[in-house]
């Protein structure tokens, strides 16, 4: 059976910054008939949950895994190590469990795929990818934004 990591938050997890889950039936028909990993990066990482919201800063995070951009809570508080940490984690479950595609929350610092949030933390998007997205591309890995949420 084909493997597929997916962002726990979306698994029912209630992992989220906010301590919610983003679970949807329709997360489940897209991983149906599939071993699927459930992981949060950003708990993997170390942060706590709930915890503050971070976004990226400088950059996406391409340029967070080359050391050019940071991720920071909406305190000021830099978590980037936590993000890298759980990014690097991430690709090591995803690889022990063979998956070759992972879906994964949409605009998160972590797991967003073709838009994050701005850093400027008034909710604007712009072009760009999340830490743990950025790593697993690298990698090989095929990310896709789950639909819907």
């Amino acid at each position: 059976m084909e493997a597929i990591l997916v962002s726990a938050c979306l698994r029912g997890v209630p992992c989220r910054f906010d301590g919610r889950d983003k679970a949807s039936p329709v997360i489940e028909e897209a991983v149906a008939g599939r071993e699927v990993v459930s992981f949060c990066p950003e708990v993997a990482g170390g942060l706590a949950t709930p915890r503050r919201p971070a976004e990226l800063v400088g950059g996406d995070g391409h340029d967070v895994l080359d050391g050019t951009a940071r991720v920071v809570e909406d305190t000021g508080r830099e978590v980037t190590a936590e993000f890298v940490d759980g990014a690097r984690r991430a690709l090591a479950a995803a690889r022990n469990a063979g998956c070759t595609e992972a879906l994964l929350m949409p605009r998160s610092p972590s797991c967003g795929r073709g838009a994050v949030y701005d850093g400027s933390f008034s909710g604007e998007l712009v072009s760009g990818d999340g830490v743990t997205a950025a790593l697993f591309e690298r990698n090989g890995i095929a990310v896709r934004s789950a639909p819907g949420v």
